[in-house]
């Protein structure tokens, strides 16, 4: 094996050890937002830790049980339609948050918020479980359930994530109503929640996910665009242009990068060429690699 070989190898165990991580931390804010808001106030959220909510209420089975057990089965789905790669993250994504539901104690009602203040533990739980679930979807893993759905979906479909778990936890919230204490405001309470859950992990995702593209005018774009290209690892294309008042020929420097690049080719440029010209533009959608996959019906 050369040098280089074991460099890239290097690199790519080391990010995805960073994504491994990055889900453990965000399964820990998920289960954390379950446990400190929405059992204490009986509120029902979605996916499979919404089946095992309720469950807990009905019979008092620890959530962590019946979570596991639905998940064994989902697993074997991810197997088959979503790939091997995506299921051992899903195994090890469900594997911690059982864990996590194990050995994380449930707070006592009025402990972070008052006892008849729901709404407010509604609104804190989504909040928290939805940034939890947008980083592990932004690392590649799954907490199980419905995340599997969402992915399969997702894969063949321009739908987002996050609308696709909406979709499929409304009946399970709707469920709640036939519980003992089941009422029409619970499920409002349980619908505020996902709604927030779904916004959330959508503004998330896109957030980091949003692109931008680049015009740089300058003397010295070879330099400017072999930095960009080893540094920022992103495709540069030269233009040919012409300024009109001088009528000089000009080379234009064009770039579609992560809006969270944006610093590091500012920062190139800058070293660079102090006085050089950039326009800066927001790009709706970039497909291709290196960006998201194009997905068509």
């Amino acid at each position: 094996m050369t040098s280089q070989n074991l460099k890239n190898s290097f690199v790519n165990t080391k990010l995805q050890l960073k994504e491994y991580i990055f889900i453990a931390f965000g399964l820990l804010m998920y289960a954390g937002a379950w446990k400190a808001f929405l059992l204490p106030h009986q509120i029902t959220g979605g996916g499979v830790t919404g089946i095992g909510a309720l469950v807990y209420y009905a019979s008092g089975i620890p959530i962590s049980l019946t979570f596991f057990a639905i998940n064994a089965v989902l697993l074997l789905i991810a197997i088959k339609t979503v790939g091997i790669k995506f299921s051992l993250r899903t195994i090890y994504g469900v594997s911690v948050l059982t864990l996590f539901f194990s050995v994380l104690p449930q707070a006592s009602i009025g402990t972070f918020v008052g006892e008849k203040e729901d709404f407010m533990a509604c609104v804190l739980g989504g909040l928290i479980s939805g940034v939890g679930i947008g980083l592990v979807f932004l690392s590649n893993g799954s907490s199980g359930g419905t995340d599997i759905i969402a992915k399969v979906v997702n894969k063949y479909r321009n739908i987002t994530l996050g609308r696709i778990l909406l979709y499929c936890d409304v009946l399970i919230v709707s469920s709640s109503y036939f519980l003992k204490f089941g009422s029409i405001e619970r499920i409002v309470y349980g619908l505020t929640t996902l709604t927030i859950n779904t916004l959330t992990v959508d503004m998330v995702i896109n957030g980091v996910r949003q692109s931008v593209q680049f015009f740089i005018f300058s003397k010295h774009y070879e330099q400017i665009a072999s930095r960009i290209n080893h540094e920022v690892h992103r495709g540069v294309t030269i233009l040919d242009g012409m300024g009109w008042y001088s009528k000089e020929p000009v080379k234009v420097i064009t770039v579609i990068a992560r809006k969270n690049e944006s610093i590091r080719i500012f920062r190139i440029v800058k070293d660079i060429d102090p006085n050089a010209f950039i326009s800066q533009s927001s790009a709706i959608g970039v497909y291709g690699e290196g960006f998201d996959v194009i997905k068509s019906k």
